[in-house]
């Protein structure tokens, strides 16, 4: 994707326009993102005498107020200009109560609510006559004032975040005794009822939208019925008003939160307006869905030519990285990102989670320290200067600073989650399951919060209730193989051995999916391909407990060629066995392009080893047995074990009166 000098001309006067008008309503998140993205935008080289003469020929757009292209709204805003800085002086000081009150006092506004009631009672009487006498009412009742749809929407934002406030007023100590996550916005009811009366005196002839609506009360509408658990409405009012304003970053955001599902996204998507803000979020969403293939990388490099220094951008291909477990990668990007915006704290949650299963503890000590210097009091300061005390393994001082995050922004998904496990290393299972749940409240498609509940009920031995957590987490990440795993131990406790080996092949799938697939390949699986040990010996062993001994063989057989990195042909694969990986193998050719990418001797393949040679001695093979056992000794694991095993099968061949090879001991 490439874009001309003229359409680039266009996307930066839509940016600058995005950012003044999301000023206007302070809606000052949407607002940043739309400035960052207009600042990426490389700056075309002129000469001194060129820029003069366009700056003085074009003028500079107004960074206060944007121009209303409709007469009658402007006519409005220019008549209530006065009230309109008021009430955005004291939306800037946090007096949400004062701003609303400009324009909607609380007699009005009780006034609209009551009288929506009213017009929604059922009337008792039947027939048209009632019905008629019913909607006289109502549009005889408190309408709204004659406002302009940003000084409306001013207010009933300021409604809707004091609201926010006091619920958070309300909850008190974080997992305190009175924090139950029952708190509601009771402000709710009284913006919804508001924008409804609007809509429904806004309705065209055919009663399908807002005439001249410009898309702002939609998107707030949208927000409220979310925040109502009234999903499928919002979608459908968060939709209308990306099409009627689509640099409103806000709004997308909102949708990306009530979808759950690729299925979904993949549903809406038609229904979206096809531009380069749809564009962008369809790779966030899939990003927050863990979705990380070829198509998406390709869409993040088209992105990135025409925005190259994007924050946002660079951070959406650090995530990708992440999702697709390149740590370094992910490592990397985050370490540009962080060399081109040294004061920006967004999303270095993230990197604080990659540093710490990189256990790069200089470098996380070297972050937690920039972001205390910048602002100690953001949320993200405060997960990673915990994500810093947890690698210290000092748990407590962990809590307490995820606690922190968390009275800065109830909704901060990685503090809970983060808690949660911090509370798990503490053996405290009742705040540990409180923290997740609240995790999934926040952020339903958070598979580590679904996994630490699995994992949390396994300890209280509550296998039920951890397996449907387990299901819960590799829905939403079905190529992790962590996911799997899980669930396939899980049956295994539970003495489902058949689920239990479908759940571990599933595992075996993934595995191989991320080791072919994590460069942006084609992400199929190799019969070569590499393979857990861990999970192969866990399969075999289940296949052994069900008495199913062939396939219990095959599995064991996999898990020893893995010490050379997997073998094509798995039945000759049990016959070598490297003792140095590398160079020093003297095995000749059919096996010097195996060992590099071989895990080596483990404790997973010696007891593998270890059944193989007592299966070759149930059978009679004291050859193989006999092999088996010296290579044993050589591996350095289960030494004494394998000593006994080798003088069982010398004593068994010489009573049988054959003549075995010099033993390793």
């Amino acid at each position: 994707m490439s874009l001309n000098n003229r359409e680039k001309s266009q996307l930066r006067s839509a940016l600058q326009e995005a950012v003044i008008k999301c000023s206007e309503r302070c809606l000052y998140q949407s607002s940043k993102w739309a400035a960052e993205l207009l600042n990426a935008i490389p700056e075309a080289e002129a000469s001194p005498n060129d820029s003069q003469l366009s700056d003085a020929s074009t003028g500079y757009a107004s960074t206060v107020l944007a121009q209303n292209v409709d007469p009658d709204e402007a006519a409005l805003e220019a008549k209530e200009i006065n009230k309109y800085l008021l009430a955005k002086s004291l939306f800037d000081c946090r007096e949400y109560d004062r701003c609303a009150a400009v324009f909607l006092p609380d007699s009005t506004l009780s006034g609209i609510v009551s009288s929506k009631d009213s017009s929604n009672a059922t009337p008792k009487g039947k027939g048209k006559a009632k019905a008629t006498t019913t909607s006289t009412k109502a549009t005889s009742g408190q309408t709204i004032p004659r406002l302009s749809q940003r000084s409306l929407f001013l207010a009933l934002y300021a409604k809707y975040l004091a609201g926010e406030k006091r619920k958070d007023e309300d909850a008190e100590m974080v997992l305190g005794p009175q924090d139950i996550g029952t708190c509601v916005n009771r402000q709710l009811l009284t913006v919804s009822r508001v924008l409804e009366v609007w809509f429904d005196q806004r309705k065209s002839e055919d009663g399908e939208e807002a005439e001249g609506s410009q898309g702002w009360l939609e998107y707030l509408y949208g927000m409220v019925l979310a925040k109502e658990k009234n999903e499928e409405l919002a979608l459908y009012w968060l939709i209308r008003s990306v099409h009627l304003f689509p640099m409103n970053w806000g709004c997308w955001l909102e949708m990306t939160a009530l979808i759950s599902r690729v299925e979904d996204l993949n549903r809406i998507m038609p229904r979206l307006p096809q531009n380069i803000v749809s564009f962008m979020f369809h790779i966030h969403t899939s990003l927050e869905l863990y979705q990380h293939d070829a198509n998406l990388a390709n869409s993040l490099d088209q992105l990135l030519n025409i925005f190259p220094t994007s924050s946002f951008l660079l951070t959406c291909d650090a995530l990708l990285s992440y999702h697709a477990k390149d740590l370094v990668a992910a490592e990397q990007n985050f370490s540009r990102i962080l060399s081109l915006h040294p004061h920006r704290l967004d999303s270095l949650d993230h990197y604080s989670n990659i540093l710490y299963v990189m256990n790069a503890r200089p470098k996380l000590a070297f972050l937690a320290h920039l972001c205390s210097s910048v602002d100690k009091f953001r949320p993200e300061s405060c997960v990673v200067i915990g994500n810093y005390y947890s690698l210290l393994s000092l748990h407590e001082k962990a809590v307490q600073y995820f606690r922190r995050a968390l009275i800065l922004d109830r909704s901060f998904l990685s503090a809970w989650t983060l808690m949660g496990h911090e509370y798990v290393e503490l053996k405290n299972t009742h705040a540990a399951i409180e923290s997740y749940r609240r995790a999934v409240d926040v952020n339903r498609r958070d598979y580590r919060a679904w996994y630490g509940l699995g994992q949390t009920y396994e300890v209280l031995e509550m296998h039920t209730y951890a397996l449907w957590y387990y299901k819960k987490a590799a829905g939403l990440r079905p190529w992790d193989g962590k996911m799997w795993m899980a669930v396939g131990s899980c049956l295994q406790r539970m003495n489902r051995n058949q689920d239990g080996i479908k759940a571990l092949k599933r595992a075996l799938l993934a595995e191989s999916y991320y080791d072919t697939g994590s460069s942006f390949g084609s992400g199929g699986i190799t019969r070569g391909t590499h393979m857990d040990p861990e999970i192969l010996l866990q399969i075999a062993n289940m296949y052994d407990s069900i008495g199913e001994e062939e396939d219990a063989k095959a599995y064991m057989e996999m898990c020893v060629a893995q010490e050379d990195g997997g073998a094509d042909n798995l039945g000759e694969s049990i016959a070598i066995h490297n003792d140095s990986q590398g160079e020093g193998s003297d095995d000749g050719g059919e096996t010097a392009g195996r060992g590099e990418g071989g895990t080596g001797v483990t404790a997973a393949t010696s007891k593998a080893r270890i059944w193989l040679a007592r299966h070759a001695m149930r059978v009679e093979d004291y050859t193989t047995a006999n092999r088996l056992a010296n290579e044993l000794c050589q591996d350095g694991v289960e030494v004494e074990e394998a000593k006994a095993l080798i003088r069982e099968v010398r004593s068994r061949m010489e009573t049988n009166g054959m003549c075995g090879p010099s033993s390793a001991g």
